[in-house]
Protein backbone atom coordinates (compact mmCIF):
# COMPACT_ATOMS: atom_id res chain seq x y z
CA UNK A 1 0.00 0.00 0.00
CA UNK A 2 1.17 3.58 -0.67
CA UNK A 3 1.76 6.37 1.39
CA UNK A 4 -0.85 8.20 0.29
CA UNK A 5 -3.29 4.84 0.02
CA UNK A 6 -2.86 4.66 4.04
CA UNK A 7 -4.53 6.39 6.44
CA UNK A 8 -1.64 8.99 8.08
CA UNK A 9 -0.87 7.94 11.80
CA UNK A 10 0.15 10.44 13.57
CA UNK A 11 1.05 12.62 16.58
CA UNK A 12 -0.32 15.79 16.03
CA UNK A 13 1.56 18.58 17.21
CA UNK A 14 -0.33 22.06 17.70
CA UNK A 15 2.13 25.28 17.84
CA UNK A 16 0.42 27.82 20.12
CA UNK A 17 0.35 31.32 19.95
CA UNK A 18 3.50 32.54 22.22
CA UNK A 19 5.74 29.76 22.00
CA UNK A 20 8.80 29.46 20.52
CA UNK A 21 8.48 27.04 17.34
CA UNK A 22 12.14 25.68 18.28
CA UNK A 23 11.27 24.69 21.54
CA UNK A 24 8.06 23.29 19.88
CA UNK A 25 10.10 21.33 17.60
CA UNK A 26 12.55 20.17 19.90
CA UNK A 27 9.33 19.30 22.55
CA UNK A 28 8.18 17.42 19.11
CA UNK A 29 11.80 15.59 19.19
CA UNK A 30 11.48 14.11 22.18
CA UNK A 31 7.85 12.74 22.31
CA UNK A 32 8.41 10.93 18.81
CA UNK A 33 8.79 7.23 19.40
CA UNK A 34 12.01 5.61 18.98
CA UNK A 35 13.11 4.87 15.54
CA UNK A 36 12.93 1.03 15.88
CA UNK A 37 9.45 0.94 17.40
CA UNK A 38 6.57 -0.31 15.55
CA UNK A 39 4.77 2.50 14.78
CA UNK A 40 8.06 4.56 14.68
CA UNK A 41 8.65 3.99 11.22
CA UNK A 42 5.36 4.58 9.98
CA UNK A 43 4.62 7.68 11.81
CA UNK A 44 4.49 11.41 10.38
CA UNK A 45 5.42 14.36 12.16
CA UNK A 46 2.10 16.77 11.85
CA UNK A 47 3.29 20.64 11.81
CA UNK A 48 0.27 22.94 12.38
CA UNK A 49 -0.11 26.15 10.37
CA UNK A 50 -2.67 28.35 10.15
CA UNK A 51 -3.15 31.21 7.37
CA UNK A 52 -5.33 34.32 8.07
CA UNK A 53 -5.18 37.25 5.58
CA UNK A 54 -1.36 37.28 4.72
CA UNK A 55 0.51 35.92 7.50
CA UNK A 56 0.84 32.40 9.13
CA UNK A 57 -0.25 32.98 12.77
CA UNK A 58 2.30 30.30 14.63
CA UNK A 59 5.24 32.05 12.82
CA UNK A 60 3.97 35.32 13.58
CA UNK A 61 3.13 34.58 17.02
CA UNK A 62 0.21 37.43 16.43
CA UNK A 63 -2.81 37.90 14.42
CA UNK A 64 -2.45 41.24 12.89
CA UNK A 65 -6.22 40.67 12.28
CA UNK A 66 -5.21 41.90 8.44
CA UNK A 67 -8.36 42.31 5.89
CA UNK A 68 -8.50 41.53 2.38
CA UNK A 69 -10.41 40.85 -0.33
CA UNK A 70 -7.70 39.84 -2.63
CA UNK A 71 -3.88 38.95 -3.43
CA UNK A 72 -2.88 42.08 -4.33
CA UNK A 73 -4.22 43.57 -0.92
CA UNK A 74 -1.37 41.31 1.15
CA UNK A 75 1.02 42.83 -1.51
CA UNK A 76 0.37 46.27 -0.33
CA UNK A 77 0.66 45.40 3.39
CA UNK A 78 3.55 43.16 2.77
CA UNK A 79 5.76 46.05 1.21
CA UNK A 80 4.83 48.01 4.23
CA UNK A 81 4.98 45.27 7.50
CA UNK A 82 6.91 42.38 5.70
CA UNK A 83 10.46 42.97 6.32
CA UNK A 84 10.04 44.23 10.05
CA UNK A 85 7.66 41.30 10.52
CA UNK A 86 9.72 38.92 9.10
CA UNK A 87 12.57 40.21 11.12
CA UNK A 88 10.24 39.05 14.12
CA UNK A 89 9.18 35.82 12.68
CA UNK A 90 10.03 32.38 14.90
CA UNK A 91 12.28 29.88 12.26
CA UNK A 92 11.08 26.33 12.52
CA UNK A 93 13.96 23.95 13.55
CA UNK A 94 13.52 20.54 12.57
CA UNK A 95 15.21 17.50 12.23
CA UNK A 96 15.17 15.55 9.16
CA UNK A 97 12.17 13.23 7.99
CA UNK A 98 9.22 12.93 6.90
CA UNK A 99 6.92 15.48 7.65
CA UNK A 100 3.05 16.33 6.95
CA UNK A 101 2.76 20.24 7.01
CA UNK A 102 -1.51 20.80 7.99
CA UNK A 103 -2.50 24.29 6.71
CA UNK A 104 -5.75 25.68 7.24
CA UNK A 105 -7.35 28.79 5.95
CA UNK A 106 -8.67 30.40 8.85
CA UNK A 107 -10.97 33.93 7.50
CA UNK A 108 -9.22 34.56 3.80
CA UNK A 109 -12.25 34.96 1.75
CA UNK A 110 -10.54 33.16 -0.94
CA UNK A 111 -8.41 30.19 -2.03
CA UNK A 112 -4.82 29.83 -1.21
CA UNK A 113 -2.10 27.32 -0.82
CA UNK A 114 1.05 26.45 0.62
CA UNK A 115 4.68 26.44 -0.78
CA UNK A 116 7.56 24.45 0.98
CA UNK A 117 11.27 24.90 -1.21
CA UNK A 118 14.75 24.89 -0.23
CA UNK A 119 16.35 28.16 0.12
CA UNK A 120 17.31 29.88 -3.33
CA UNK A 121 14.86 27.33 -4.71
CA UNK A 122 13.59 28.70 -8.83
CA UNK A 123 10.58 26.96 -10.42
CA UNK A 124 12.36 27.95 -14.00
CA UNK A 125 15.45 26.27 -13.31
CA UNK A 126 15.05 23.00 -14.84
CA UNK A 127 18.08 21.55 -12.31
CA UNK A 128 16.16 23.00 -9.48
CA UNK A 129 13.29 20.72 -10.04
CA UNK A 130 15.63 17.46 -10.01
CA UNK A 131 17.96 18.43 -7.28
CA UNK A 132 16.15 20.48 -4.34
CA UNK A 133 12.63 20.64 -2.64
CA UNK A 134 9.36 21.70 -3.67
CA UNK A 135 6.30 20.60 -2.35
CA UNK A 136 3.42 22.90 -3.23
CA UNK A 137 -0.33 22.93 -3.78
CA UNK A 138 -3.57 25.23 -4.17
CA UNK A 139 -7.31 25.16 -3.48
CA UNK A 140 -7.57 25.77 0.38
CA UNK A 141 -10.95 26.87 0.47
CA UNK A 142 -12.00 29.45 3.48
CA UNK A 143 -12.33 26.92 6.61
CA UNK A 144 -10.59 24.06 4.76
CA UNK A 145 -7.23 22.24 6.28
CA UNK A 146 -5.11 20.37 3.93
CA UNK A 147 -1.86 18.26 4.34
CA UNK A 148 1.50 18.79 2.46
CA UNK A 149 4.11 16.08 3.27
CA UNK A 150 7.49 16.87 2.74
CA UNK A 151 10.78 14.38 3.15
CA UNK A 152 13.36 17.02 4.81
CA UNK A 153 16.91 16.88 4.54
CA UNK A 154 19.46 19.10 6.97
CA UNK A 155 19.43 22.64 5.04
CA UNK A 156 17.29 26.03 4.52
CA UNK A 157 13.80 25.90 3.43
CA UNK A 158 11.71 28.49 3.12
CA UNK A 159 7.47 28.42 3.27
CA UNK A 160 4.75 30.98 2.14
CA UNK A 161 1.36 30.87 0.41
CA UNK A 162 1.85 33.16 -3.14
CA UNK A 163 -1.84 33.29 -3.37
CA UNK A 164 -2.45 35.21 -0.04
CA UNK A 165 0.96 36.27 -0.27
CA UNK A 166 2.92 36.16 2.87
CA UNK A 167 6.49 36.91 3.64
CA UNK A 168 9.23 33.86 2.81
CA UNK A 169 9.37 32.18 6.14
CA UNK A 170 12.23 29.75 7.55
CA UNK A 171 12.63 26.44 8.25
CA UNK A 172 15.92 24.87 9.13
CA UNK A 173 16.60 20.78 9.19
CA UNK A 174 19.39 20.25 11.27
CA UNK A 175 21.79 17.22 11.40
CA UNK A 176 20.34 14.27 12.72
Amino acid sequence: MSFMQRPLHHRSYPIGLGRSLSSVALALLIALPAAGSARGADQDNVIHLTQTPCQFLETENVDHRFKSAAAADCESINAKTGAERLAKANVITLKPGRYVFRVTNKNVPYELGFWLRSKGYDWRNPVHKLTKTSVSGGGLATGATKDYVAELKPGEYEYSCPLNPTPNYRLVVTEG
